[in-house]
């Protein structure tokens, strides 16, 4: 449409053009990793509330 190479095309001609990733330094997702950290750092911080609140009752 409009002269326009399909969009798969488009994608596969951007994706050929980006270096090689290197190894262990490359997360798919970068929304997915900050959902990731988020959810790991609140768990951890309702783990030490919890720790904390518990220690407050029954010290």
């Amino acid at each position: 449409m409009f002269h326009r190479k399909p969009l798969e095309e488009r994608i596969a001609e951007r994706q050929a053009k980006l270096p090689p990733l290197k190894e262990g330094k490359h997360f798919e997702h970068g929304p997915a990793k900050f959902v990731f950290v988020a959810l790991i750092v609140a768990v951890v911080l309702m783990h030490v509330v919890g720790l904390a609140i518990v220690m407050h009752f029954y010290s």
